[in-house]
Formats: structure tokens, C-alpha cells, sequence
């Protein structure tokens, strides 16, 4: 379906979600957000992606976060139903941090499992600044990041650069800008190839005891595992590393 405010296309099991709203920087406005909402579902309702790129398509920011224009009548609801949904997605996510990423748009990148950025982005929540305060983005840092790094950056309001963002934790790989597609590309590429069934087991378990008390996370995780291993995916993977060959995944 076409989107008035982002790019959507599939290309060899991966679908690739490009934010396309250069006049307002990509700021995740209501119209914004709702189509993330509708392209991201169309994205978990077909089965032939095994993969989802979140990117932008403008040369210098991601996005600079919530529209403080529209702010004070926003939807606010958007934004976690938006961050809920990549987390119970069943496909991994790489977010392309090309640029900025501010804001809300660092709850959006933190959503994703998987963050590439070149080095000359920078990531922050400037909310303090104008009398705000990243609420709802504060329990996506929180997962990803120390305590200090996270009260440093929502308290003060300042910038780190890629490097620094990979350091904490925000980012899992900073390369130079003309190597940003190659790498994205050789992940989505990886991730497109795995059993698909399998990813989907994996992520929702890494959601669903992300914050449980080590005991309750292993008896989850001891059930998933036979979970998995009832699969024919399992089966598959097995049969092919003893016959030394690439496994043909049916997804079930």
C-alpha cells in the first residue's frame, strides 16, 4: 500500500521501512507514526519478510523526534503502541542510524533489536531543554543502558556521538557512512536466511523475560526450548549440519 510519509519495499525477505518526511526532519508526528503502526504490522503479516530494516531517507537525521509542533494535542498513545509492536514483531528489526537520532526517535531506534549508525551520527534526548522530560523513552534506555549513563543523558540533555552510543549500549555497530548500506545489507541478508520460526521463538522470549527473576526466566526459557526443538525448522537444522549441507527452512 502506498505511504504518504515513508518508503516501503521488499527485496529478498527483507522489508525495508524508510522515513520520508524531509521538510519536518522525519519528526514522528501523529501521521508519522500511525503509518510506522501500519507499515510495521504489514511488514509481521507477510510471510515472505524474515526481515525488517527501519531506515530514512534523509541525508543528515533519522529523525529529530516527536513534533513539538503538534505536541500538545498529540496522540500520545502512538508510541508505545509503537514501540510494543517491533518488540512482539516476530522478525528482528535493524534500525539504520544515518544520521540523528533524537528524542523519541532514540525510543524508536532502542525499540529495534539491532542498531547500525554511522559515525557521524549522534544520539540524545534534548527534552530537558524545553521543559520536557522523555518519559516514555526513559524504559527504553533503561533496558539498554547503566543507570548513570541513562540519567546523564535524559537529566542533561546533551548529544554522544556513535562511538559513545556504542559504548553504552544504544548502538551494536558504528562504520563509515559509505559502508553503511553494505553493512545493513549483509545483516538483513544473515538475518533473512535463518529459520524464521525460530527468530520468532527467540525474540519473544528475550521480550517476555527481559525482566523476570532469573528462576521465572529459566523455566520460560526451559519451555521454549522444547518448544523449539518440536519444530521442523530444529529437525531441519540438524539434519543438514550432519549432511553437511544449507538447511531448507519451512517456518514451521
Amino acid at each position: 500500500m502506498p505511504y504518504a510519509t515513508l518508503r516501503y519495499e521488499v527485496a529478498d525477505a527483507v522489508a525495508t521501512i524508510a522515513l520520508d518526511a524531509p521538510d519536518t526532519r522525519n519528526a514522528l508526528s501523529d501521521a508519522v507514526l500511525g503509518e510506522l503502526l501500519e507499515a510495521f504490522a504489514q511488514a509481521r503479516d507477510d510471510d515472505g519478510v524474515r526481515c525488517v530494516v527501519l531506515a530514512s531517507t534523509h541525508p543528515t537525521t533519522f529523525s529529530s523526534g516527536g513534533d513539538l509542533a503538534r505536541f500538545a494535542t498529540a496522540d500520545l498513545a502512538l508510541f508505545p503502541r509503537l514501540f510494543e509492536l517491533i518488540a512482539a514483531l516476530g522478525k528482528p528489526v535493524i534500525c539504520v542510524a544515518g544520521g540523528h537520532v533524537l528524542a523519541g526517535a532514540l525510543g524508536l531506534a532502542l525499540a529495534c533489536d539491532l542498531v547500525i549508525a554511522s559515525e557521524g551520527a549522534t544520539f540524545g534526548t534534548p527534552e530537558i531543554n524545553v521543559g520536557l522530560f522523555p518519559f516514555m523513552v526513559s524504559a527504553l534506555l533503561a533496558r539498554n543502558v547503566g543507570r548513570k549513563a541513562c540519567s546523564e543523558l535524559l537529566l542533561l540533555g546533551g548529544r554522544i556521538d556513535a562511538h559513545e552510543a556504542r559504548r553504552i549500549g544504544i548502538v551494536n555497530r558504528v562504520v563509515a557512512a559509505d559502508e553503511l548500506d553494505a553493512a545493513v545489507a549483509a545483516w538483513a541478508r544473515q538475518l533473512a536466511s535463518r529459520s524464521p520460526v525460530i527468530l520468532k521463538l527467540g525474540k519473544d522470549a528475550l521480550r517476555r523475560t527481559q525482566d523476570l527473576a532469573l528462576g521465572d526466566a529459566l523455566e520460560l526459557l526451559s519451555a521454549d526450548l522444547r518448544t523449539a526443538l518440536d519444530t521442523d525448522d530444529a529437525r531441519e537444522g540438524v539434519a543438514a549440519f550432519f549432511e553437511r549441507r544449507e538447511p531448507r527452512w519451512s517456518g514451521r
